[in-house]
């Protein structure tokens, strides 16, 4: 679809990067809808996708995607792990709405579940394993985009674009291009300058991997502060060895602390004039327990008030006799 302008043809850095990715490998076997698209067939039994006719394409998605008004009303869908990141990255610089991972049944068709969408358009990485979502749009009449290999069904498939769908750089590489193109066609960037995003973001990365290369980041890290220079190397011409504190002043080395004497500052004393204090001890003894005299009218009502009984001494009387109790000193009255 590029009319034969010579701006929109295919150039030479582009082909490189398909034959380094390997989006011209199909697989060994063909669908009979699909040999319209292939170069030839390798004597190992694989078959060559003609990178012509997959520009072509990807210059006529694009101007599919370039003509509906909302960008979030097109919708990017990748069961695929290695094509996930691609199209995170397809709707983060387009302005897409993606679905990463599972496809939920009934998405497009069920008015009730939370995750119900009207797309306008449908972009899948492909259609074999992205058969749930659709099948979905065919009944809702949704136009569907698509990454097709070799041997890749194209039922219900409006614009099929001719790719290796399997590896890793090659399904990054075909997100990278149709989103340049994307957005050169909206003006957003020029095509006399280079996109300066880099198609390496759209690739597939092992998790990892990915982890190995944030240890190593981290090692090198840690190593480079390890080998910084002194902060002394480059003034004066020093050699960056960092100068010695002399002592000012030499301390006294002390053996026996419980021998060492502690000065005690003098308490300057306070002149004036003091009032004597009572002698205490030149007073006569008080007999405490001998309690206050009572006064008069106390002593009329002790008077008044009739003794106590006196109580016998029990201790100092004989024991009673066996009849004072009751008891009998016979055992005949028993």
């Amino acid at each position: 679809m590029s009319g034969g302008l010579d701006i929109l043809s295919l150039k030479e850095d582009d082909v490189t990067k398909f034959l380094a990715c390997g989006t011209h490998l199909g697989a060994n076997n063909v669908d009979f809808q699909m040999e319209q698209y292939m170069y030839k067939r390798k004597p190992d039994g694989g078959y060559i996708i003609n990178l012509r006719k997959t520009w072509e394409k990807i210059m006529l998605a694009a101007r599919t995607i370039v003509a509906i008004e909302n960008p979030a009303d097109i919708c990017v869908i990748s069961a695929r792990a290695y094509g996930q990141r691609a199209i995170l990255k397809f709707a983060h610089h387009t302005g897409a709405t993606p679905v990463a991972g599972r496809f939920t049944p009934g998405t497009f068709t069920n008015q009730i579940q939370a995750a119900f969408r009207e797309p306008r358009l449908l972009l899948v990485t492909d259609p074999r394993i992205d058969h749930q979502s659709v099948t979905e749009a065919s009944y809702v009449n949704i136009p569907i985009i698509a990454l097709c290999n070799t041997d890749s069904p194209l039922k219900h498939i409006d614009v099929a674009i001719p790719c290796n769908n399997k590896g890793a750089h090659s399904i990054g590489l075909m997100w990278w291009l149709l989103a340049r193109e994307v957005l050169r066609l909206r003006g957003t960037i020029s095509r006399e300058m280079p996109w300066d995003v880099m198609v390496d973001l759209y690739f597939y990365r092992d998790p990892e991997e990915a982890e190995k290369e944030e240890q190593e980041a981290r090692e090198k890290a840690l190593a480079k502060e390890e080998n910084v220079p002194a902060p002394y190397a480059d003034q004066w011409g020093a050699d960056g060895a960092v100068p010695a504190v002399a002592a000012t002043q030499e301390m006294p080395e002390v053996t026996d602390w419980a021998a060492e004497s502690v000065p005690v500052p003098s308490v300057p004393i306070q002149s004036g004039t003091f009032q004597p204090t009572e002698d205490w001890a030149s007073e006569p003894p008080k007999d405490w327990s001998a309690g206050t005299a009572p006064t008069a009218p106390a002593a009329a009502a002790t008077a008044a008030q009739p003794p106590p009984p006196t109580t016998q001494d029990w201790a100092s009387q004989p024991p009673p006799s066996g009849g004072e109790w009751g008891g009998s000193n016979s055992a005949q009255e028993w």
